[in-house]
């Protein structure tokens, strides 16, 4: 793809989606889920537990101190407690605790779709598509990828199924709402599935993949490199202030790092420990990827095996062994903020558009961790060709996002429409806000040749 092809693709597209009013109007106000990290915010409330909070403690108490993955995954999928699995509050939007790119400009949804419409007419062949989404979040992007798709004769008679990734029933619900009468108007199949590994391999279809703030939720391990290895921070709970405090002879000692206050009260009740010494598991995640042995003494950093794991499935699943690379099954973009590099202090949460304490009302709050791609790409090195990442900002404009916006403009009725339709455009490409902290990389099923730069577009070094 080039520029002009996609400007041209882009000339093709029927204009605004018509969002509601009050939800253009209510993306100003919202806050997107930012990486950076400025003074944390302590929402008020009850000094009351949870009820993960309490399983948490009680879990402590019977078993010893428990690793960062088990606290995130406790809070937020817990079947019944956890954070995207209840039903009272929405977690997504101007009402929710954060905003997402796709919520806030149809445009968003409109360039991924046009990538991934352009790598099916240069690599897909006759094939039919199948297009999947690791956590659709309420439906939004996958929404409007497909209203991209229903609009070019040869991909909408192409397409054939729509998978979803969905664990939580209530995101689930409102994924049916949204995408229920475009897939029934085209006679596309939808398909939900509880983990990626469901989905079947077929090279026979070619695969369209989107991954929007999706790794960012999986479950971490905090480690720390000492003298003796690799050792991993754990979460204990609070000393009891009633109990008296008892040396034994022989114990041994560990990194005691109290938290924040993580009630208004100023208890404590959680704390970091650091394990007595190295455990297999945190040597095996230690060992994971070359870059972390380069790493010296003192050095912390959030490994996540599920991540290693779900890219894995995704390389497999992009991969045609049958083809013996003569062609590709596929392709994928991951859109996270993060970057090409190991964090160490990234683990934040979100409530309310506010960057609160991580241990502050678990299972009330949005969990996230930064994103490191080369962590993905070690997963994938023999299955796919990486592309990028490049800045969100770098990818929307090289789509053609100006293009789009000016034509969603020019048939806009009235200047307020105009001037929400120019905020939204603005915000995902703002160099300090959502354009750069969010990164895209493409990946595609690895084949034999050098693909052309039409087929690496936007992901070209001096594009």
């Amino acid at each position: 793809m080039s520029y002009a092809r996609s400007r041209s693709m882009l000339s093709s597209l029927r204009l605004d989606r018509l969002a509601p009013k009050h939800q253009a109007l209510n993306a100003r106000a919202a806050w997107h889920r930012s990486p950076v990290l400025p003074t944390r915010y302590y929402a008020s409330g009850s000094d009351s537990h949870t009820e993960v909070e309490k399983i948490l403690l009680d879990t402590i108490k019977a078993t010893g101190p428990i690793s960062f993955a088990t606290y995130m995954q406790m809070c937020l999928s817990h079947p019944t407690a956890g954070y995207y699995m209840k039903t009272k509050k929405p977690v997504i939007g101007a009402g929710g605790d954060f905003i997402t790119s796709p919520e806030i400009s149809q445009v968003f949804g409109e360039l991924l779709g046009v990538w991934l419409l352009s790598q099916w007419m240069y690599a897909g062949g006759s094939r039919e598509i199948r297009l999947l989404e690791l956590g659709p979040g309420r439906g939004t992007l996958m929404h409007d990828v497909l209203r991209v798709f229903s609009q070019f004769p040869a991909a909408r008679s192409a397409t054939k199924e729509v998978h979803l990734i969905e664990t939580s029933p209530t995101m689930r619900s409102a994924q049916r709402t949204k995408l229920s009468f475009l897939a029934e108007t085209h006679g596309w199949k939808l398909h939900w599935h509880d983990a990626l590994d469901q989905v079947p391999h077929d090279s026979k279809k070619f695969t369209l993949v989107l991954a929007h703030e999706f790794f960012d939720a999986l479950p971490f391990h905090l480690l720390q490199k000492t003298h003796h290895g690799w050792q991993e921070v754990l979460i204990a709970s609070g000393p009891d202030p009633l109990a008296p405090t008892i040396i034994r002879p022989g114990d041994k000692p560990s990194l005691d790092i109290p938290l924040k206050s993580t009630a208004s009260n100023g208890t404590v009740r959680f704390r970091q420990v650091l394990s007595p010494a190295p455990t297999p598991s945190s040597t095996l995640l230690g060992l994971s990827s070359a870059r972390f042995q380069k790493l010296p003494v003192g050095s912390r950093i959030e490994v996540s095996p599920a991540s290693f794991k779900i890219a894995r499935q995704l390389g497999d699943l992009l991969y045609s062994q049958e083809s013996k690379e003569d062609q590709s099954a596929g392709c994928a973009l991951i859109i996270d903020y993060g970057g090409e590099k190991a964090y160490g202090n990234s683990f934040r949460a979100f409530k309310d558009h506010k960057i609160v304490d991580p241990f502050y009302r678990p299972g009330e709050c949005d969990l996230t961790v930064n994103v490191d791609f080369a962590y993905l790409k070690d997963a994938t090195t023999d299955l796919l060709t990486h592309h990028g990442p490049l800045t969100q900002a770098m990818f929307l404009h090289r789509m053609g996002l100006q293009t789009r916006l000016d034509a969603l403009k020019a048939s806009a009725k009235g200047d307020e429409r105009k001037e929400q339709l120019e905020h939204a455009a603005k915000r995902l490409v703002d160099p300090i806000g959502m354009g750069t902290q969010y990164q895209i990389m493409g990946m595609t099923g690895k084949r034999k040749g050098t693909l052309t730069e039409e087929e690496r577009w936007p992901f070209m070094e001096n594009a």
